[in-house]
């Protein structure tokens, strides 16, 4: 089962031909889309989107980006928004220290409450790491207590990172970034992983694989994201498609086609 685990297909750049976008993708065997929350108003786009189609499921959480903008009920209307049958996952949240504002105290506060709420809930957390790998990892470990389901999501990771995510349990999943021809240090990361912590995406409509590079990415693509991860575990497509398929059903409670 080919299924883009993490898509952004409510969001604006899709506003005029967002219907011809998930035909095309089913056309090219997407059978399930996670659509993803990153604050409050974007969780209930992405849930009222899931709902218009049987073969989406969505997401509920506040971005490291928009943490220190989240007002103190924020995190009530999130809990609301993934206390539903089809909402598959908290977030996406995380810690991203890549810009220079970045408001850490509130982001690390951020996350620890959306760890909270996905073992509170049930629910596999959907994590987002930038330039912050040591307080990610240390956070969800302190938090974890045995209950935590997570996919780090877009992993650009190295092999150590890797390791420290798959001792926990967790799923690491692969963008289209894997297909750039200067990423030699993630494809390295990738041929070594092992499939059953494995999943891929697209993140669109960013970062489009190659040989769509610098246009806009679409669930579509999520098929040469898989066709590269195979390429790099020197195995063929269909063992891929097979494993990633299981692994998302299991990580965001997927039914089967």
């Amino acid at each position: 089962m080919l299924v883009d685990t993490h898509c952004h297909i409510h969001h604006e750049p899709f506003d005029a031909d967002r219907d011809a976008v998930i035909q095309r993708a089913r056309q090219q065997g997407v059978q399930r889309f996670v659509v993803v929350g990153c604050d409050v108003q974007d969780s209930h786009k992405a849930q009222q989107l899931a709902l218009q189609h049987s073969d989406m499921v969505y997401t509920a959480g506040i971005h490291p980006h928009e943490a220190a903008q989240a007002h103190a009920t924020d995190l009530d209307t999130i809990a609301q928004l993934a206390d539903h049958a089809r909402c598959s996952a908290v977030g996406e949240c995380g810690l991203d220290y890549s810009r220079p504002d970045s408001n850490k105290p509130a982001q690390l506060e951020c996350f620890a409450n959306q760890i909270d709420l996905a073992k509170q809930l049930d629910k596999t957390l959907v994590v987002h790491v930038r330039d912050a790998w040591g307080d990610c990892i240390d956070l969800l470990k302190q938090r974890q207590n045995g209950q935590l389901r997570a996919v780090l999501h877009c992993f650009t990771g190295d092999w150590n990172n890797a390791c420290k995510v798959l001792d926990l349990g967790f799923w690491i999943s692969i963008s289209g970034i894997v297909t750039f021809h200067n990423a030699t240090a993630l494809a390295q990361v990738v041929a070594k992983l092992p499939q059953q912590q494995l999943l891929v995406e697209t993140d669109c409509p960013y970062l489009a694989p190659v040989p769509h590079r610098g246009k806009r990415n679409e669930p579509a693509h999520v098929q040469l994201v898989a066709q590269k991860v195979a390429q790099l575990q020197q195995c063929d497509l269909q063992q891929i498609l097979q494993q990633t398929g299981h692994n998302a059903q299991q990580a965001f409670a997927l039914t089967a086609p």
